[in-house]
Parts: structure tokens; C-alpha cells; sequence
């Protein structure tokens, strides 16, 4: 028993079948198996492995990020694309400027500060077809990954494709919502020096907050995302050298908060801009008089003299 009749029953006489030799693995693949990246899609056509961790809540759908990439080829050590170069790398949005499958699903686990790297197969890649003459057929890419900033703008986005009607039927909490997301876009822009871009969505914020309070309450609600949103577009048309237009925002401010001392200051700003002497130094004076150790008051109310 076991001896070789019995081995003449399992293998017949004759030549051995022939074994298919197993296909070699390109570096990619063996990327993926050797460092046992994170399956993503339970496919393995999107894998993980995380460089650098981040900070914070992940990436939240339909987002608006701004990433530093490379995509890399399975046998170039140059990447066939990359925005390294750029200094401030612009805000992206998710499904609209960013359309690669595998990066969507990628930048959805990843949390601000975190850099990672992925490998994506052809089915969430480029595909079948490539993109000729970069991109062969049947690619499979490695991307390296840093998220530098992202903002859930999707309710925002969402909202401003609605028609004036529709809009006025959202409930005031999410009108501010709202208005509050744009101002952070403005916020961001501002950071990159994008003045005009950021005056574009404080204006976009500004235009939303006119709609009638039903209460009080209400009222100062609408009243306080109304300055933090006027306060930035008077500053923001200084940086664009526009004084009139900084200095009838910043007035706009004064009718709400007339005791506002960033406000006051802005139009003291103004109106030096513009040599309007005297109204700079009552503005300003009046700033110190409700900040008077404040550094930058007291600075410009030297320069003025």
C-alpha cells in the first residue's frame, strides 16, 4: 500500500502534464505584496500604505482638497505627472477636478497632514485604453500622496446650484452653514495670497445673508456671520489696493458693531490709502480708544502723523 502501484493508479503512465510557469511580478506588484498594503477596494485594485499619518477627521465625500501628488509608472523612476512643483497647489474638488477612481476612494481614508502612497490597478487607474501617448494600455500606477488642507463643501456646492426661490426655503442654521463654508474657502484663499479669489467667496457668503429674520435672535445670528464676512472683504480689497471699496465694507461693519475695533481700523486704513487725513485719524482714533495698546492701531496712527 503507498508503493508504486499505488502511485500508477494516481499518475497514469506517460510524460508529467506540463506546470504553467508562474508569471513574474512587475515592481509594482511586488510594491504591494512585499509591504502588505492596505486593500482598499477588496479587490486589490486600490492598496494603501500610509507614509505619514495625519490629523483630525478623514477626507469627507464630494470635499474640496488641496493635494500634492506624483503618479508613477510601474518601470519609471520620473513621474508622469506631479504638482510638487507648485508652491500652493490649488483646492480640488472631489468627483469634479479629481475623476481617477482609485485616487477618489484613496483621498476618502486620508486625514489633513498625512502622506501616503497607492497603487491603483487599470480598472481604477486609466483603464483598458491608457491615455495615449503618456499612459500605456492596461497601466498599473503607484501615486504618492500629501493632503495639505480640504474643506466639506459639498452643502455649500449643493446649495448655490438651487435657484433663489429654492434657496429661501433652507432653513436659516443651514443658510449659515453655508455662508460660514465659503467664508473658510475665502479664509484659505486669503492664506495663499489669492485676493481676488478670496473676495469672490466672501462676496458669494455676503450675498446669502440678506434674507429677514423671523426673531430677534435671528437677527443677531445673521448679524454675526455678517461681520466676520465684511471684515474680511474690507481687508481683503486693502490687499487688492482697492481703499473705496475696503472702506465702504468696513462701514457696512460700523452699522452693525459700531464700537468695532478691527472695523474702525480697516477704515482708518482706507481712508489713509486715499489721503483722506482727517477721516483716517478719527477712525483710527477712535480704534485706540477702545484698544489702546493695540500695536498695529497705534503704528498706522504714526504713519498717519
Amino acid at each position: 500500500r503507498g508503493g508504486p502501484a499505488a502511485e500508477g493508479r494516481l499518475h497514469p503512465a506517460g510524460p508529467a502534464p506540463a506546470v504553467s510557469p508562474v508569471p513574474a511580478l512587475s515592481p509594482v506588484q511586488r510594491l504591494a505584496r512585499a509591504r502588505g498594503l492596505r486593500d482598499l477596494s477588496g479587490d486589490g485594485g486600490v492598496r494603501k500604505e500610509e507614509l505619514r499619518p495625519g490629523t483630525g477627521q478623514a477626507v469627507p465625500p464630494a470635499a474640496s482638497v488641496a493635494v500634492k501628488y506624483s503618479g508613477y509608472l510601474e518601470h519609471w523612476d520620473e513621474p508622469f505627472c506631479t504638482n510638487c512643483y507648485s508652491k500652493s497647489p490649488g483646492l480640488m474638488k472631489l468627483g469634479k477636478d479629481i475623476t481617477l477612481g482609485g485616487l477618489e476612494i484613496g483621498l476618502l481614508t486620508m486625514k489633513k497632514g498625512e502622506v501616503a502612497r497607492f497603487v491603483f490597478t487599470p480598472d481604477y487607474a486609466y483603464g483598458r485604453q491608457g491615455c495615449p501617448p503618456l499612459i500605456p494600455p492596461n497601466a498599473t500606477v503607484v501615486f504618492e500622496v500629501e493632503v495639505l488642507d480640504f474643506l466639506d463643501s459639498d452643502e455649500s456646492d449643493t446649495f448655490f446650484e438651487l435657484t433663489a426661490e429654492q434657496q429661501d426655503t433652507f432653513p436659516l442654521q443651514k443658510v449659515l452653514k453655508v455662508a460660514d463654508t465659503e467664508r473658510e474657502f475665502g479664509n484659505y484663499l486669503y492664506r495663499k495670497r489669492h485676493f481676488e479669489g478670496a473676495k469672490d467667496r466672501y462676496k458669494r457668503a455676503f450675498s446669502i445673508l440678506g434674507r429677514s429674520p423671523s426673531s430677534e435672535a435671528e437677527q443677531c445670528q445673521i448679524n454675526a456671520s455678517k461681520l466676520l464676512v465684511l471684515l474680511n472683504l474690507s481687508l481683503t480689497y486693502l490687499k487688492l489696493e482697492r481703499p473705496a471699496q475696503a472702506l465702504a465694507y468696513g462701514e457696512k461693519a460700523l452699522e452693525i458693531d459700531q464700537r468695532n475695533a478691527k472695523a474702525l481700523f480697516r477704515c482708518g486704513q482706507a481712508c489713509l490709502c486715499m489721503t483722506e487725513y482727517e477721516k483716517a485719524r478719527d477712525f483710527l482714533v477712535r480704534a485706540q480708544h477702545i484698544q489702546p495698546f493695540n500695536h498695529d492701531i497705534n503704528n498706522e496712527l504714526k504713519k498717519l502723523a
